[in-house]
Formats: C-alpha cells, sequence, structure tokens
C-alpha cells in the first residue's frame, strides 16, 4: 500500500512540475498561452488556429491584433443567412504593405491564417528568394455558395462558408508578375518563388492544394482551414 502511495504522489508531483515549467515555453509551444498572430506556425499554434474556429471572441480578439500591428486591414461585416449562412465574416481589404487583386469575404480563421502567412511567410520568401518585396497577391475569390467542384450530390465546399482563399498570382516591386499557371514549372527564382509560397502555405491552412494535387488545381492554390496540414 505504502508503494502504491509513493508511485501516485511521484505522479503527482511530476505532472505538477511538468505544468510548472509550461510557463517558461516560447509561446508557439505553450498549449496554455494565448494564441499571437507573431507566434510561428509550429503544431501548437497550428492547433490554437484551428481551436478559433469554434470561437468567434476569441478569434476575433486576435485579428484586432494582428490589425492594430498593421499585418491586416479589414471590415467587419453582418452575420449572413439563405443556403451558404456566414458567422460575423470579415472583409479583408488588404495584408500590410501587400495589396490584394480585389478584397474578399472571409471567416476570421481564415483572414487570420491568411494575414499570419503573409506577414511571416510570404513576404519574407519573396524578399529572399526573388530579390524584391511582394506588393499584391491575385486571387479568384473566397465565398461562394456551392458544393465541391459544384457538382450537386456532393458536401458543401469550404468556400461556402468563406474557409478557403483561391490564389492565382503574385506581383513584385520589380514590376514583375507570376501566376500560378505560369510559374509553377518554371525554372529559375520565378519558379521557385512559387513553390516556396505554395510550400509555406501549408504551415498556415488545413489544406493546401495546388497544381500537383489535379488538373482543377492547375491555375491557383486553393488554401482551406478544413484538415490538419494536407500539403498537395
Amino acid at each position: 500500500m505504502a508503494t502504491t502511495g509513493g508511485t501516485i504522489t511521484g505522479l503527482l508531483l511530476t505532472a505538477l512540475a511538468g505544468y510548472g515549467l509550461y510557463e517558461y515555453l516560447p509561446a508557439q509551444y505553450n498549449p496554455f498561452a494565448p494564441l499571437s498572430p507573431n507566434d510561428p506556425p509550429t503544431m501548437i499554434t497550428r492547433y490554437k488556429l484551428r481551436h478559433l474556429a469554434s470561437d468567434q471572441t476569441a478569434c476575433m480578439a486576435v485579428l484586432r491584433q494582428a490589425g492594430e500591428q498593421g499585418m491586416i486591414q479589414f471590415r467587419e461585416q453582418s452575420s449572413t443567412e439563405g443556403n451558404c449562412p456566414l458567422d460575423s465574416p470579415v472583409r479583408v481589404l488588404r495584408f500590410g504593405d501587400v495589396q490584394l487583386s480585389s478584397s474578399f469575404l472571409a471567416s476570421c480563421p481564415l483572414a487570420l491564417s491568411s494575414a499570419m502567412y503573409v506577414h511571416q511567410r510570404a513576404a519574407p520568401i519573396a524578399q529572399q528568394i526573388f530579390g524584391s518585396p511582394l506588393t499584391r497577391i491575385e486571387h479568384v475569390g473566397s465565398y461562394a455558395c456551392r458544393n465541391i467542384y459544384h457538382r450537386e450530390q456532393a458536401r458543401r465546399s469550404e468556400h461556402a462558408t468563406a474557409d478557403a482563399l483561391d490564389v492565382s498570382g503574385f506581383r513584385f516591386a520589380n514590376g514583375q508578375r507570376i501566376t500560378v499557371h505560369k510559374g509553377w514549372n518554371e525554372s529559375g527564382a520565378r519558379g521557385e518563388v512559387m513553390r516556396a509560397l505554395f510550400n509555406q502555405s501549408c504551415n498556415f491552412y488545413g489544406n493546401s492544394l495546388g497544381p500537383n494535387y489535379n488538373a482543377a488545381h492547375a491555375d491557383h492554390f486553393h488554401l482551406g482551414m478544413r484538415g490538419f496540414g494536407l500539403c498537395r
């Protein structure tokens, strides 16, 4: 009996010590620390992003923080009803210094993940590989009340809940424009930066689908919130 009691006491002390260590972990590795828009995309960060999908209030608090830091400009929109209702979506206007081909409607998690991706990875990658700042992201839409691939019997697309953005190309300060359709298989810096931009998106979205996924994605990156790290 004494041995059993000692084992239980030891386990409790170990658990308490482990819990105390969380206080000293960097936020991106601490599951108890609130998410910051500057947290690098560790597994813990991605878990927190996923969790925000079920906590609109918490998600908006972090998104507003990103806005205050200049990572994103957006307008809050009213919830919508109908066949594809939206719960408090936002209209994304730009990501800091990076403009958009047009504003787009997004769920809070999509807007936040996109701001983190552009700020932490896309803009730095453009400068590092291409030697020129990223100035504009071109896209072909986010919200659309439809099923996957427009099939009548299929489940609803992520676009039906404004949880996905289809990116078609990028513009840079040196005047160059690279589209997914033509740039994906290019050699040299143009192809390298395009593939790096896609690969790094996988760290921030539930799924990133590109030209290697299927023919339907030959001309765009589908960046969506469902799943956990699907990258093809």
